[in-house]
């Protein structure tokens, strides 16, 4: 195991409070966490990290060593942006988290696209719906579905994310279309489970918001999952258009109460004041701003 990265993960550790957390934070299992904890451990003889099944806390030489170990990263982070921002050509890791189904369904072939554009870039995806500090876990760039951004970050606003609600053809032969949203309750419905308080996608009924059924024939994490059940006529499905645009374009599902579908959400493209320069993130954000297109300035 890399010595700098057992120190990566050991800050992470201490500054999420969890093996779990951390595990979000630097793309790995909590398992492979607790394994790069006990092997730094071993190497420096001493106990880092008391642990009991109820809580854990950082020892002494813990605290120490964490210090240090921040310090030391940070200094590696910054040779590393000294040297890549003088070269005019993009390479080196680039880092990126984004929402699950945006993405595997969106981000994650754009990535594809990007490095084949520029091949002396390496990329880290990692997807989650948590909002992950973007300095504390290093990441250079980040895709939100949010408004609200924080004052330490550059933003550049994407196409709003767009809510499409729908169903098979066959389905629609068997049930009578919903006219409204009160009439869901009659229905199969499939929904993905992020849908809380925070990712949560009501419909609009004049003035009123109705939220989208709880009680569901189908739930998922993976908008894949529930998007081949919706073709084979399982239920009525709600996703983002760019993950039901093919399946709608073939016939294979019907859009249905378009007049109820939620607003749309704002994306945006945010990364750290710091890493304007880096080449490798000006042409990733070039690059997404050419592919997807933006009708607004960055903000920052």
């Amino acid at each position: 195991m890399s010595k700098l990265r057992q120190m990566e993960v050991f800050i992470a550790v201490v500054e999420s409070g969890s093996f779990a957390d951390a595990a979000h934070q630097v793309g790995m299992s909590a398992v492979m966490v607790g394994r790069h904890i006990q092997s730094l451990e071993k190497t420096l003889n001493t106990k880092l990290i008391q642990r009991t099944t109820r809580r854990q806390s950082i020892t002494g030489e813990g605290r120490l060593f964490y210090q240090e170990a921040k310090l030391a990263m940070e200094q590696i982070k910054y040779a590393f942006s000294r040297v890549e921002a003088s070269s005019l050509d993009p390479s080196g890791l680039l880092r990126i988290t984004a929402p699950m189904t945006l993405g595997v369904n969106l981000v994650g072939p754009l990535v594809t696209e990007f490095m084949q554009r520029y091949p002396a870039v390496q990329v880290e995806l990692i997807l989650s719906n948590e909002v992950l500090d973007l300095y504390e876990a290093a990441f250079d760039l980040a895709f939100r579905i949010s408004e609200l951004i924080e004052v330490n970050l550059v933003s550049r606003p994407l196409p709003p994310y767009r809510m499409v609600i729908c169903a098979a053809p066959c389905y629609l032969a068997k049930a009578e279309e919903p006219k409204a949203p009160e009439d869901l309750h009659e229905h199969r419905i499939l929904t993905h489970t992020s849908w809380n308080n925070r990712f949560a996608w009501p419909l609009k009924n004049g003035n009123s918001e109705v939220p989208w059924p709880e009680r569901a024939v189908l739930r998922s994490n993976d908008g894949q999952v529930l998007l081949q059940a919706a073709i084979a006529g399982e239920g009525i499905l709600m996703q983002p258009d760019f993950l039901v645009s093919a399946a709608l374009a073939s016939g294979e599902l019907v859009r249905i109460m378009d007049a109820f579908a939620p607003p749309p959400k704002p994306v945006q493209l945010v990364y750290p004041r710091s890493k304007n320069t880096l080449p490798k993130l000006k042409a990733f954000v070039d690059f997404i701003t050419e592919r997807l297109g933006t009708d607004e300035p960055a903000r920052s």
